[in-house]
């Protein structure tokens, strides 16, 4: 089937109160490790690059590995644009055929967010492209973007509110807690502060960040209404973990099918169980 639009998995999790896994990609066999979960688990779901994985294997790369991956699926697939940071990234990722933006405006001032996430959705809703947005900044490094901790500051929930009714943005990533790459501790989740967002946004939430995040906190953030949950660290754990083995084991082996082959079942294992946790298995 052909790749969907991210608002239309979105619309059917809130239904049925579970979230959509939305895992990056970076290679060939990520998205086979993807597509391979989303298929064992009967499950929708989200394939998602960051500018410096468009970057690293070039947009026409991953718009085509994603799309083939859809066209011999049986489940509900779409292909989104994590972190864009500018108009032009986003009209780039347009153009070439994803289904789904983010534009993160969130260094930005409040109405200097909101004009720049308007002008992608101008441009979006014509098309029928998805629009997430993000407010508030989520701390870590995520590719080339880093948000230091102390610059990091939760989502006001006025500012929310405020944000989603001059927009009609389609999903909203506040910050609360989480953050990006690997954690040093355990991060605790503001659930009053995410509960009072998604009652006066009344949109789609998405928690970025997730991976390291207990699963019962990641379970209650959907009971509250996230409905979008991003996975990348926990795949590219998994994935260089079993290669590194791999090649101990094997110090002289050169065949990269030896290597990768084990890697991408490990992160396939992965994502079923994020798929699991996040309540979208069998949703297909």
């Amino acid at each position: 089937m052909p790749l969907v639009p991210v608002k239309e998995l979105l619309k059917k999790a809130e239904e049925g109160k579970y979230a959509v896994g939305a895992f990056n990609v970076n290679n060939m066999e990520i998205v086979q490790a993807i597509l391979a979960a989303a298929e064992a688990e009967r499950a929708p779901v989200i394939m998602q690059a960051s500018q410096g994985a468009i970057k690293y294997a070039g947009i026409e790369y991953i718009y085509t590995l994603a799309s083939l991956a859809a066209s011999q699926a049986t489940v509900p697939v779409a292909l989104h644009l994590d972190h864009g940071t500018s108009f032009e990234q986003c009209m780039k990722c347009i153009r070439v055929g994803f289904t789904s933006v983010m534009i993160d405006g969130s260094k930005l001032p409040l109405e200097e967010n909101i004009a720049l996430t308007n002008k992608v959705l101008e441009v979006a809703r014509a098309t029928g492209v998805s629009v997430e947005a993000e407010l508030g900044k989520i701390g870590g490094t995520e590719d080339d973007i880093h948000v230091d901790e102390k610059e990091a500051f939760f989502t006001d929930p006025e500012e929310a509110r405020y944000f989603v009714e001059k927009t009609g943005v389609d999903a909203l990533a506040p910050s609360v807690g989480t953050a990006h790459g690997q954690y040093k501790g355990i991060p605790k989740l503001d659930f009053p502060r995410l509960e009072k967002i998604a009652q006066l946004v009344k949109i789609p939430l998405v928690l970025h960040g997730s991976s390291g995040v207990p699963d019962e906190a990641i379970q209650e953030a959907i009971r509250l209404g996230v409905r979008k949950v991003n996975i990348d660290t926990n795949i590219r754990e998994a994935f260089t973990n079993t290669c590194r083995e791999v090649l101990g084991k094997n110090p002289k082996e050169i065949d990269p099918r030896k290597v990768l082959g084990p890697a991408r079942e490990a992160a396939t294992q992965v994502i079923r169980e994020k798929i699991r946790v996040f309540g979208s298995a069998g949703k297909a």
